[in-house]
């Protein structure tokens, strides 16, 4: 209005490619809902070993023993018995981009993936709904003896690798939604890197939920030998609907003796999805395990990557950004479990909300009474854009024994007035004053997120600044 001061806000992270719909087709729909009979259609469309059928069936009956954690946010709108558990898409999976139906081919197209695997990527993986429907890896990577492939066909090709570790670090008991992943998994993918083999290029493994009232439950294994190394990236994106959607994926990470992983997440998932997602890895000595980890959408996400330093002189990176808009509940964090002398960690976590939106940080540290030596830092940076936001910090640091180096610093805070008042006193106006202090809070940890490797990253995080009057 005439007279007021003009003000400015910080808009939505852009969405319009991601909520353009395609036509749902498909192959098989399961029933909605979770039942045996519908974990056995699953599992005999699979045509699966009688290992996998009973390792679902096991993990329906912990499912149905265990309560939702109550630490969580609200999710009592979401309804399984209005959930599709398994919607095979109309296609199997292809090895050229060229050889994908028409639909599912634009999709991935808007999103960059066949550009971003032809300039930086080793090798790819595409998920859409249920299944994965193209998958590729450089053969140089092949003959080095290194393995990318769908996690359906890690079970059927490697089965005595898969059942050594499935299920090992991330069980059906761990919570009520890692059991249901359990009973009703289908796509991920499946890597091993052999020992002193080093992945110069990285893997990339992109997830997109097309039909409404769905859920996505893939399951990443990912095994580093003894001295190699490896970055994997992983893409997740969903158009919006009226009804409720579900992800319930799981990750395994195993990195062995002097190994390196790097695991890049950017999650933009649409506003009526549940992300109840479950990630973890466990490192052997010299081993270096880096999370870097963007959530940008939901409805409500929960999600903590927990990490074992299981080895001396072990080291866990942690670097993570989420941003909160209207209708927005994320609680996210991570976890560090350490166990072997002379380990280290860092947490490095920031927050945006906006609009009334809800950011949580939730962590815990524990160390050991054997973690003699272990230092450690933890970061937790959160700024709210407006009165009706909210943000909390909600560390959880264990101690059990004196011979650490530990610090941990938490801010929560607004955009300070005065830094607004001497930007602007430097002729630089308002909107920008805030859009610069914006970036500059979020660009820490932008720099570490894989904006070089796939095109899509940089539009989840080109937060867009707009002017209104009024």
């Amino acid at each position: 209005m005439a007279g007021e001061r003009k003000r400015t806000y910080v808009d939505d992270v852009n969405r319009s490619i991601y909520d353009i719909k395609d036509k749902v087709e498909f192959s098989y729909k399961s029933d909605s809902g979770l039942t045996e009979d519908i974990i056995r259609e699953i599992s005999s469309k699979k045509n699966e070993p009688e290992w996998m059928l009973q390792k679902r069936l096991e993990a329906l009956k912990i499912y149905d023993e265990l309560d939702i954690p109550p630490w969580m946010p609200d999710i009592s709108e979401l309804d399984m018995d209005h959930i599709y558990t398994y919607i095979r898409p109309k296609t199997d999976m292809k090895a050229r981009w060229e050889d994908l139906p028409q639909n599912i081919r634009d999709t991935f197209d808007r999103l960059g993936i066949p550009e971003a695997e032809k300039k930086n990527l080793a090798g790819v993986g595409a998920q859409y709904d249920s299944e994965v429907v193209y998958h590729n890896v450089q053969k140089e990577l092949e003959q080095q003896g290194v393995v990318y492939v769908d996690f359906e066909t890690g079970v059927n090709k490697y089965p005595e690798i898969v059942k050594k570790y499935f299920g090992k670090l991330i069980t059906p008991r761990y919570h009520k939604f890692a059991a249901l992943h359990y009973a009703v998994w289908s796509g991920g993918s499946f890597v091993y890197v052999p020992e002193g083999v080093h992945v110069k290029m990285p893997l990339q493994s992109y997830f997109r939920l097309n039909a409404p009232g769905a859920g996505q439950f893939e399951h990443t294994l990912i095994i580093i030998e003894k001295g190699a190394s490896c970055h994997f990236i992983e893409g997740c994106s969903a158009p919006r609907y009226n009804v409720a959607n579900l992800h319930a994926g799981a990750v395994e990470l195993f990195v062995k003796k002097g190994a390196t992983l790097r695991y890049s997440t950017i999650e933009n998932w649409s506003k009526n999805m549940y992300n109840l997602n479950t990630k973890k890895a466990i490192v052997e000595e010299d081993g270096s395990m880096i999370w870097v980890s963007g959530s940008f959408g939901s409805h409500v996400s929960c999600l903590y990557p927990d990490t074992i330093l299981q080895g001396d002189r072990s080291k866990c990176e942690f670097t993570g950004i989420s941003f909160a808009g209207k209708g927005q509940f994320l609680d996210t964090g991570c976890k560090v479990e350490s166990f072997g002398k002379d380990t280290s960690l860092n947490i490095n976590s920031k927050s945006i909300s906006k609009g009334g939106g809800t950011c949580l940080y939730r962590g815990v540290v524990h160390i050991g009474p054997r973690a003699k030596g272990t230092k450690g830092t933890i970061s937790c940076e959160s700024l709210m854009l407006d009165s009706l936001s909210r943000s909390d910090t909600i560390p959880d640091i264990i101690i059990e024994n004196d011979d650490i180096d530990l610090g941990h610093e938490a801010k929560i805070g607004r955009i300070s007035d005065g830094d607004i008042y001497y930007l602007m006193s430097r002729g630089i106006s308002e909107e920008e004053a805030k859009a610069m202090l914006v970036r500059g809070f979020a660009e820490p940890i932008s720099k570490a997120l894989p904006l070089e490797y796939a095109v899509e990253m940089n539009r989840l995080i080109d937060l867009e600044f707009e002017g209104s009057i009024g």
